[in-house]
């Protein structure tokens, strides 16, 4: 089993598998419309439109577990992403990454150490898990690792289908 056999439901309420997304390159980002990282959608877009045609997607999953920074209901969430930030990546139903209730993708996540070693929970808004096609997490970054950021950038155009 891959993190992608688990089932989620897309941000409009729809059933959806991740397996749709088996060989391409993914970054999970939990994402919140009113942290002071929320423009870091800006470089999550522009990764977007810069690599999917090559096999890669952002995969947003929007969480209220950090300062209550994602209050919306799932219609305010779309429509600040796309009318702020021009989002066309997919965006997921609101889940929580930690705790009881914790979503299955993130208890398989979260096993997985960022390049300082820190695994388990996540810390806050915009941590972010680079996917490679076959489902495998190859790496965790820290949410004040940006998306522009030189190594993450390298990270995805390393795990880009051939």
């Amino acid at each position: 089993m891959t993190v992608l056999d688990h089932s989620i439901h897309t941000l409009q309420g729809a059933d959806a598998r991740l397996n749709d997304y088996k060989g391409k390159a993914l970054l999970v980002v939990n994402v919140a419309s009113k942290c002071g990282l929320t423009p870091q959608y800006t470089g999550l877009e522009e990764l977007q439109k810069q690599y999917a045609d090559r096999g890669f997607s952002v995969l947003g999953f929007p969480c209220n577990q950090f300062g209550a920074q994602e209050p919306g209901s799932a219609e305010e969430i779309e429509t600040f992403c796309s009318t702020t930030y021009g989002v066309t990546f997919p965006m997921f139903e609101k889940v929580d990454v930690n705790g009881d209730d914790r979503h299955p993708i993130y208890q398989d996540l979260t096993k997985v150490a960022d390049a300082e070693g820190t695994d388990g929970d996540i810390r806050w808004n915009f941590e972010k898990f680079l996917i490679s096609p076959a489902g495998e997490i190859v790496a965790r970054y820290s949410p004040m690792v940006a998306p522009d950021d030189a190594k993450l950038v390298a990270d995805i155009e390393a795990n880009l289908p051939a």
